[in-house]
Parts: structure tokens; C-alpha cells; sequence
């Protein structure tokens, strides 16, 4: 009996020390998973705010080119050096009028690819 009442013991520490090393790694894992949990809710709120940037990105460039003016069949080179003074002199002789207040442009600059010594002339208002 003396035997059977030691191996019990025995087994009952040895069932107690895996006990406690199992709530040990539970332990661990718990404070791992907080921790993933805590950088999902970053990066959640991270890909919130780049979408909201992107829709503003979007936004703003809409609106930048809401001012653009696209003139077509202006053959290359003849506005020489200053595109927008030839812009700012030639469009009132095209439109016969004068413009008052005169014309405002920011910039000018050709787009698109040579084709047959014409291309396109984008000036922003």
C-alpha cells in the first residue's frame, strides 16, 4: 500500500509540473496573440487611412485636371521657347475677341507622341 500511496504521489507531482509548464506556454501564446492582435488593429487602421489617402489623391488630381485645356493641331515648334506667351498672343487672334481680364495660364507644355509634325498643346488655368 506504502508503494502504490508513493507511485500515486508521484505521478500526481509529475501530473503538476505538466500542468504548469502547459499554463506556462498557454501563458506565452496569450501574451503572442495580444500582441499580433494589437499590430492587426494597426495595420487595419493604417489601411484605413492609405485608402482615405488614396480617395483624396484621387480627389485632388480629378480636380487638377478640371482646369486643363487641351488645344489640338498647333504644329510643333511654332510657339518657339515660351509656349504660353504664344498661347496668351495667338488664342485671342484664333477667337477674334480680346479676353478681359487677359488670359491667366500656370503652365503649358506639349503632350502626346510626334505624330506628322503636329502634337498636342495643354495649357492649366
Amino acid at each position: 500500500m506504502d508503494n502504490t500511496m508513493t507511485a500515486l504521489t508521484a505521478e500526481t507531482r509529475s501530473m503538476h509540473l505538466e500542468i504548469a509548464g502547459f499554463q506556462s506556454q498557454i501563458s506565452g501564446l496569450d501574451h503572442r496573440v495580444v500582441a499580433v492582435e494589437s499590430q492587426v488593429a494597426l495595420q487595419t487602421d493604417r489601411d484605413q487611412e492609405l485608402l482615405h489617402l488614396c480617395s483624396k489623391l484621387t480627389d485632388l488630381e480629378d480636380r487638377s485636371r478640371r482646369n486643363n485645356i487641351r488645344f489640338l493641331g498647333f504644329p510643333e515648334g511654332i510657339e518657339g521657347t515660351d509656349i504660353l506667351s504664344y498661347l496668351r498672343d495667338t488664342l485671342p487672334k484664333l477667337a477674334d475677341t480680346t479676353f478681359e481680364p487677359p488670359l491667366e495660364f500656370q503652365r503649358a507644355h506639349r503632350l502626346g507622341l510626334k505624330r506628322q509634325n503636329e502634337k498636342t498643346a495643354l495649357a492649366q488655368s
